[in-house]
């Protein structure tokens, strides 16, 4: 038996939008990692259909000016945006009538929509932006099938300490299953069928991978969820949904619009407006034949979805053309107790919750899962923190996983009961209508509220508008030295940095500029956050990135009356005039700006906010020398001291230096 031995810092299994974002995080980091995953296409048609607002919000985070790419900001361009949300169901006399209208999605929540892409943009999009981050150095390693795993639980943190033997396939044997003719994702949508991989494989021309820790993103039949022994608590029902992507031949007024359609006795559709001239019809189907128990998957066809739509559309007309996709599915909600274990293996996305696809938000809520875990990871393996800040991510997004549950639990039940109509009980549809709007709230995914962890401090402060817990609303603050407006979210990107985000308010009135100069001091100590967490030699705000956000008229004073901290000298001494802004002002094109009032800080008190390197507001302080301080032993109650940690001399040309990783270097 050959094997072949090699290490890295992550190794993630699968290869779907969830590994892919973690693997963007790693990538951005500079983080050595790999990522494996069975299948020997790079991309399904088909599959997930809807990006919210948080991921387009987090998508955008990856993008900067300095780059000559900006892949993961085709989320927001190429997509099509959703406006309206329309509800169809039976009159009196049971005949389909539109019922009510409202926006889709939540009015002023963020610069972004709801919008549908199909789920193989996305993964191009982050397989791009990972070959990018890591100077080409790495792409998804296919098809490659994980064997077995152990885990040594006596490592130090640093140690390599899993061991995973994978094994590489040929393409027949790895290669997808299909249903008939047309592309499906019908091999993937039921139980066992994942199991095929694993029988019978042998180990020859194996390699052994020792990963410090190891990411579970493969999907619901999760082999690393297996090996870990952990189970999928919940249940299935008996209801079967069609899925087809194809161009409409329709006299039916919204189908342009979403559409949740309740119809008398034929069953429910929603309708989803995809890009190009595509929609996705999600179908009630009548009970589909069984074999051997289990779901005949040969009999849901494109025809029999069609044939079912045109019932349930009546009194309109329907046809298909063009058919891109298809599947069907059973509704169920299942959750993994444990996301984790002994704080080295994770498992993330549908390998540690699953449900329907009815609110759009399984590929949102994965991604999600490892946007929040990739950062920790990083900080982690480049010693920058200590590893308990990883048992964060169990806490944070297992609350996340249980509300997904039970909102889809309550709306796919919605969705396939027949509406109460006069002599008849069934689905009250004002009801009906007062989940979906709640829900949008939920789907949107900014208001998403972290508890009181070692990365979150929940202490009120002197920003009455600011959640702590929650991502950051966006506002335009002023280059102080250029007038430029931008908004603070495209400052505050995501590199793997903390940002401690000064509002001084009005800096002219002196005892707030004496505050401001008795923070120089505090910051230029080696025993302070902002020295003390950065290794010797690296940028200074390579690891905790201080921005100031004044109050004053921009015109009334000078970059070089502020102190040092605010527009600071590298090695080279270079300035960084992007450290220092006003928050509140008249821009000369794109009118006034007032992110205290955002906000809700005082112009005159100010505040201190401290942003993880996800965007979510880590605690809000006063703005003084005590404030400072609290910030201070924030950092204090995770971080590693990073005086020992020497990095050579910087000399020579690092024009490059805004595109390559930022974090620690």
């Amino acid at each position: 038996m050959t094997i072949t031995e090699s290490e890295t810092d992550v190794l993630i299994i699968g290869a779907g939008p969830s590994g892919l974002m973690c693997a963007t995080w790693l990538a951005r980091c500079g983080v050595p990692f790999r990522i494996i995953d069975k299948r020997p296409n790079e991309v399904f048609t088909g599959q997930a259909d809807a990006l919210h607002i948080r991921t387009l919000e987090i998508f955008k985070s990856f993008s900067e000016n300095w780059f000559d790419f900006a892949t993961l900001e085709q989320g927001w361009k190429a997509t099509h945006h959703l406006a309206e949300l329309c509800f169809w169901s039976p009159d009196e006399n049971g005949q389909l009538k539109r019922s009510m209208r409202m926006p889709d999605g939540i009015v002023g929540a963020s610069r972004y929509g709801v919008t549908a892409i199909d789920q193989g943009s996305v993964e191009k999009w982050l397989t791009e932006s990972i070959r990018q981050f890591s100077g080409g150095a790495v792409n998804v390693e296919r098809p490659m099938l994980p064997v077995s795993m152990k885990i040594n639980e006596d490592a130090d943190a640093q140690a390599h300490a899993v061991e995973v033997l994978v094994k590489r396939l040929d393409d027949e044997t790895a290669k997808t299953e299909q249903y008939g003719q047309a592309p499906n994702g019908l091999f993937r949508a039921f139980e066992g069928d994942q199991e095929r991989y694993y029988n019978g494989v042998d180990t020859k021309n194996c390699e052994l991978i020792r990963a410090k820790y190891v990411v579970g993103s493969d999907g619901a039949h999760s082999w690393v969820r297996k090996q870990l022994g952990i189970p999928m608590e919940g249940e299935q029902t008996d209801y079967i949904w069609g899925v087809i992507d194809m161009v409409p031949i329709t006299n039916f007024p919204d189908i342009r619009n979403r559409c949740a359609i309740h119809s008398k006795d034929a069953g429910s559709i929603m309708v989803v407006p995809r890009e190009r001239d595509l929609i996705r019809l999600y179908i009630q189907l009548e009970e589909v034949e069984r074999a051997d128990g289990r779901i005949d998957r040969s009999k849901i066809t494109p025809e029999l979805i069609v044939q079912r739509a045109q019932e349930i559309f009546k009194p309109y007309t329907f046809e298909m053309t063009d058919l891109n996709w298809f599947t069907g599915y059973q509704i169920g909600q299942r959750i993994s107790p444990s996301f984790s274990k002994l704080n080295r293996v994770f498992i993330s996305g549908d390998a540690c919750h699953s449900h329907s696809p009815k609110a759009g938000l399984g590929m949102n809520v994965s991604m999600q899962d490892t946007y929040n875990l990739g950062f920790k990871l990083a900080l982690v393996c480049k010693g920058l923190a200590r590893p308990e800040v990883l048992e964060t991510y169990e806490s944070e997004r297992m609350k996340v996983a249980q509300d997904l549950i039970a909102y889809d639990h309550k709306l796919s039940r919605m969705y396939s009961g027949k509406p109460m109509i006069p002599g008849r009980d069934g689905v009250d549809l004002s009801e009906f209508y007062k989940v979906c709007e709640e829900g949008a709230k939920f789907m949107a995914g900014v208001y998403i509220d972290y508890e009181e962890s070692l990365l979150v401090s929940k202490k009120e402060g002197p920003a009455s508008k600011v959640i702590v817990g929650r991502r950051l609303f966006s506002d335009k603050v002023m280059v102080h030295a250029d007038a430029r407006p931008v908004h603070i979210a495209d400052r505050c990107v995501s590199d793997g940095r903390f940002r401690v985000l000064v509002f001084p308010g009005h800096v002219k009135q002196p005892e707030n500029m004496k505050t401001l100069i008795e923070f120089q001091e505090m910051l230029g100590s080696k025993e302070f956050f902002l020295k003390k967490y950065t290794p010797v030699n690296a940028f200074e705000d390579s690891v905790i990135d201080v921005i100031t956000i004044h109050a004053s008229e921009r015109r009334d004073i000078e970059v070089a009356e502020f102190p040092d901290f605010t527009h600071p000298l590298d090695y080279k001494r270079r300035c960084d005039y992007w450290k220092l802004y006003a928050g509140v002002g008249d821009t000369y094109h794109q009118g006034a700006i007032d992110i205290y009032e955002t906000y809700g800080i005082d112009k005159i008190k100010g505040a201190i906010i401290v942003l993880r390197p996800d965007s979510h507001v880590a605690m809000v302080t006063e703005y003084s020398v005590g404030g400072l301080k609290e910030v201070d032993g924030y950092f204090g109650g995770f971080m590693i001291d990073q005086s020992q940690n020497v990095l050579p001399v910087k000399t020579g040309d690092d024009t490059n230096r805004f595109v390559e990783p930022r974090l620690g270097v």
